[in-house]
């Protein structure tokens, strides 16, 4: 006759609820998010809520029902030490424990059987304590380890170690019920730095179990929380009373530790950065007469956030009263900034005020309407502009600082120049680092294959090293530059070749390391270069400028227009936020001479790197 056993098992004890054995894995805490982070609370000050805890009763087991004739005991108990040894012991009918269970029913005295449950409960219990040592997916592992437990307890009540082990799991499951309230009130930003919330949760683990890590971090991510609420004060409003007031209440839950001496040195870093951001802005407005009422705002906001004795303010002031043309430089200086590390910043001249007519006459025989009309440009005030292209060695010290990654290389290609076939060509493998034909460059070469995002993030590390306001030269600084007082056909005046030593042009006289020459070049000029020159090679302009006009072409600030009407008449960038197509200014090595002139303009996509185009900057004075 068969034996249908179908056994209910009940846990003896309570705990809370981890109910799923196959549960998502509770996440690592990580440090509260600093958005949004909630304003300091009005007085009086109110706990935050107590956690809330969800108790549930640990699970019964119900074991699966085995059909057992009484002629299939020995293949049965065969059957279950097989089961045993490969520790299936109680899910399915073919398990270990409900086989032995079923023997038993028919067979109370089988000794066989008695010792194989004896040894499964033994693995139950050692699973289980296994389950529990694990740091990942903790819930589902003690919600199986529960399941274990009520299996070893239903087949020995009154165990003394299948109690224990029962108790131990009710223990753990509280503390993880505990932890896990408390990492739901760091995501609802409930600290509790004044009663209730995540540090009451984490406490109560702490009380229980002192080395519980998790807690700790949790501990840990409240401090996180308060830190960032003291740094959003600091960098969003320039409340570093508010700010010094969230650092006291960090300081309530570790104790003044590393971390909290590093977030003290990070306020007072926001604080240097602000101040430096108004010094910044400060000289930036006063680099037009304009701008000394923004200046003057600045100051005050510098004098309500500075320490006593900080250098920010007297600065401030001495410079507000030094506006004029050129401030504390003069037309034709030439200097460098100092840069964090000691070192020094690419080479600045200080390009004089004026006026000239800026892109192509009428008549101008190869110019475009993109160029007219040709309209006056007033310079109120003289700027800085570096006295060559940006080089490898100045570009590298910017990526190597920061960790960039410039177009080309997330990309992983750029257009370069193929010997083999003469034309342009993309080919991978080619970035910042690469010359115009994709090999290693010198230090000294100009840096190509950069967008214009490239440049301009380039010039944002450079202000932030020295201090000053650099950034890309609008169209007509470029072209003012490059005309140098000049109003000719071409950069050095009218004459159809360009004078010797003038530049990186190409010319007819160039050869090629297989023998190429140009198709479309200045006839009798040869400048010893069949692409790029190192930097300076050639007899700087009337202002101390060298490869205006050529060796490459160069981004500028501006967005593309497609005529100068209604262009900017005091040489200001005329962009348009969010605008894709950009302007490249300046012949290059590989351009038509009708594109070497001094009017000479053309649209990019702010996306394009090329061995024929780089760049360079300007800084306010």
């Amino acid at each position: 006759m068969a034996v249908l056993l179908a056994l209910a098992l009940a846990g003896c004890g309570k705990g809370p609820a981890e109910p799923q054995a196959n549960a998502q894995a509770t996440p690592t805490v990580q440090p509260v998010e600093a958005e949004p982070v909630p304003a300091a609370k009005a007085s009086p000050v109110l706990p935050d809520p107590a956690p809330r805890i969800e108790v549930t009763a640990l699970p019964v087991w119900t074991a699966p029902e085995v059909e057992l004739q009484p002629g299939e005991l020995a293949q049965a108990r065969r059957a279950a030490d097989k089961a045993l040894a490969e520790d299936r012991l109680h899910k399915q009918p073919d398990d270990a424990i409900p086989l032995y269970l079923a023997i038993l029913a028919q067979q109370p005295g089988d000794t066989a059987a008695r010792r194989g449950l004896d040894k499964a409960r033994q693995r139950l219990r050692a699973q289980a304590g296994a389950l529990m040592e694990r740091t990942e997916n903790q819930r589902a592992a003690l919600a199986e380890a529960a399941e274990m437990a009520g299996v070893a307890v239903a087949l020995a009540p009154d165990g003394k170690a299948e109690r224990e082990l029962e108790q131990r799991i009710a223990n753990a499951r509280r503390l993880l019920a505990l932890n896990r309230a408390g990492e739901q009130a760091l995501r609802e930003h409930q600290f509790g730095e004044d009663g209730g919330g995540a540090q009451a949760a984490f406490r109560q683990v702490l009380a229980a179990d002192p080395d519980n890590s998790r807690a700790r971090q949790g501990l840990a991510a409240i401090e996180s929380g308060l830190i960032r609420r003291a740094e959003h004060a600091a960098a969003s409003a320039s409340d570093f009373d508010a700010a010094a007031s969230w650092l006291g209440k960090a300081g309530t839950i570790r104790g003044e530790g590393p971390t909290l001496l590093d977030a003290r040195a990070r306020i007072e870093g926001i604080r240097t950065a602000q101040l430096d951001a108004l010094r910044e802005g400060g000289l930036r407005d006063l680099s037009s007469a304009k701008g000394l009422k923004d200046a003057r705002l600045k100051l005050e906001q510098a004098e309500r956030i500075a320490l006593p004795g900080d250098r920010t303010v007297p600065l401030l002031r001495e410079r507000i009263a030094l506006v004029t043309h050129y401030g504390s430089f003069r037309p034709g200086q030439v200097f460098s900034d100092a840069l964090g590390d000691g070192s020094r910043g690419p080479q600045m001249v200080v390009v004089p005020h004026g006026t000239f007519q800026m892109g192509a006459m009428s008549d101008e025989i190869g110019a475009s309407d993109g160029e007219r009309p040709q309209h006056p440009v007033r310079f109120d005030r003289g700027f800085a502009m570096s006295i060559t292209e940006v080089t490898v060695g100045e570009f590298r010290r910017f990526v190597e600082s920061t960790n960039a990654r410039p177009r080309a290389t997330r990309r992983g290609h750029s257009v370069v120049y193929d010997e083999r076939s003469g034309n342009f060509i993309r080919r991978s493998g080619v970035d910042w680092q690469s010359d115009y034909n994709g090999l290693k460059a010198a230090p000294n070469s100009p840096v190509m294959h950069v967008s214009v995002r490239d440049a301009e993030a380039y010039a944002a590390w450079l202000s932030e090293q020295t201090g000053r306001y650099y950034r890309l030269p609008s169209e007509s600084e470029f072209e003012y530059a490059l005309r140098a007082g000049t109003q000719g056909r071409y950069p050095w005046g009218r004459a159809t070749v360009p004078p010797e030593n003038t530049g990186n042009f190409t010319g007819s006289l160039d050869v090629s390391p297989s023998g190429r020459h140009w198709n479309n070049a200045f006839i009798g000029y040869g400048d010893g270069f069949w692409g790029t020159a190192p930097v300076g090679m050639f007899r700087a302009n009337a202002w101390g400028l060298h490869d205006m006009a050529g060796n490459l072409s160069e981004w500028v600030a501006d967005c593309w227009h497609a005529s100068y009407r209604r262009a900017p008449a005091d040489g200001a960038a005329w962009y348009n936020p969010g605008c894709r197509q950009r302007l490249i200014r300046g012949g290059n090595w590989a351009n038509a001479p009708e594109q070497t002139r001094a009017a000479w303009r053309q649209s990019q996509d702010s996306d394009v790197t090329s061995a024929r185009i780089g760049f360079r900057l300007v800084r306010g004075i």
